[in-house]
C-alpha cells in the first residue's frame, strides 16, 4: 500500500449532533470508548463538548489511528487508542466505560484513496482490506468462491438480486486487474439502461466483498454480545449502520438483550441540510441503548 500521510485524513463524521445529544447523558466518570476511531471526528466533538472526559479509541486500520492521534493531539492526555478490531477487544480489568460508539461505515479517505482497493471510479488493486497488513484480499477472495458461493455472498451481504447474474459473469472474466475492471464486469451484469444511474450498478457487489473480506456481520454480532459489558450502569450504548444488514442486527440486538433499555425505537438519520452537506449521510441510521 502506497504510503499516506496521517493529516491528510479527512473525514466528515456522520450524524454528528445525535451522537453529542446521545451521550450528553453519560454516567460519571466520563470516558468512553469509540471503537471505530477513523479520523476521531466524532470523539474531537465528544472531547471538545465534555472538558472533562477521556476517550479510548479502536480501529483496525494503521492509517486510521495515525491520523488520529494528530487530529487528537490539542486534547493533550485525555486519549488513548489501540489498533485493533474491535470484535477483538478485551478492557483492562475493571474498566468499563460510561459510553460505546461504533461508526460502522466506511471512512471517505478509504473509499477515495485508489490503492486501498475500495473505489469502484478510480483504478486501484482489489484489495478492500480495512487493516492492509493481514487477511485474504478480496482479489483472492474472488478466484477462491465458486460460482455458488459468490452469488450466495452477493445476495445475503450486497441484498442485490442480479447475484447469480453477477457471479457467473465474475467467475467467467476473473482474476480482475484493478477495482475498475471489477466495477465494470459487474456493471455488464445490468441491463444498458440500469448502468448509468445516481448509484453504481456495482455498488452492492463491493459492499459485499469488502464485507466479507473484514469479516463485517461476524465482528458486529461478536460486538454487539459483548458490548454491553463493557459498559457502566446507565451507560450508552451507540451504533450507527449503513445498510439494512447490519441495521436489522443492531435493532435486533437492542432489542432481545436484557442488559439494554432501547433509547431510539426507530433509528435517528440525518437532517436534510446534513445530506446536502454531506451526501454519503443519507444512509447513515443511529440506534441507541442504555446499560440497565
Amino acid at each position: 500500500m502506497a504510503a499516506t500521510r496521517p493529516g491528510s485524513y479527512c473525514h466528515q463524521p456522520v450524524l454528528a449532533q445525535q451522537v453529542l445529544a446521545g451521550f450528553a447523558a453519560m454516567p460519571q466518570p466520563e470516558h468512553w470508548l469509540d471503537c471505530t476511531i477513523g479520523g476521531a471526528g466524532h470523539s474531537s466533538l465528544l472531547l471538545a463538548a465534555h472538558p472533562h472526559g477521556r476517550l479510548t479509541g479502536l480501529d483496525q486500520d494503521p492509517v486510521a489511528c495515525r491520523a488520529a492521534a494528530v487530529a487528537l493531539a490539542p486534547f493533550e492526555d485525555r486519549w488513548h487508542i489501540n489498533h485493533c478490531n474491535f470484535a477483538h477487544y478485551e478492557p483492562p480489568a475493571p474498566q468499563r466505560f460510561s459510553g460505546v460508539l461504533a461508526d460502522l461505515g466506511v471512512s471517505s479517505p478509504q473509499l477515495e484513496r485508489a490503492e486501498r482497493g475500495f473505489s469502484l471510479r478510480h483504478a486501484g488493486p482489489v484489495d478492500m482490506r480495512m487493516n492492509p497488513e493481514t487477511g485474504e484480499t478480496a482479489a483472492q477472495l474472488l478466484q477462491r468462491l465458486s460460482e455458488v458461493e459468490l452469488a450466495a455472498l452477493i445476495r445475503t451481504h450486497g441484498e442485490d438480486r442480479r447475484a447469480r447474474a453477477i457471479a457467473r459473469r465474475l467467475v467467467a472474466r476473473r482474476p480482475f486487474a484493478s477495482t475498475t475492471d471489477l466495477a465494470a464486469a459487474v456493471a455488464g451484469a445490468y441491463p444498458p439502461r440500469q448502468r448509468y444511474g445516481r448509484i453504481h450498478p456495482a455498488t452492492r457487489t463491493f459492499q459485499a466483498l469488502r464485507m466479507a473480506v473484514n469479516q463485517e456481520p461476524e465482528a458486529l454480532a461478536t460486538f454487539l454480545q459483548r458490548g454491553p459489558d463493557w459498559l457502566l450502569p446507565g451507560g450508552i450504548f451507540a451504533v450507527i449502520s449503513f445498510h439494512s444488514l447490519e441495521d436489522r442486527m443492531v435493532k435486533r440486538a437492542f432489542l432481545s438483550d436484557s442488559r439494554l433499555e432501547r433509547l431510539t425505537r426507530k433509528p435517528l438519520i440525518a437532517e436534510p441540510e446534513e445530506v446536502a452537506r454531506n451526501p454519503r449521510s443519507r444512509s447513515a441510521k443511529l440506534r441507541l441503548a442504555r446499560r440497565v
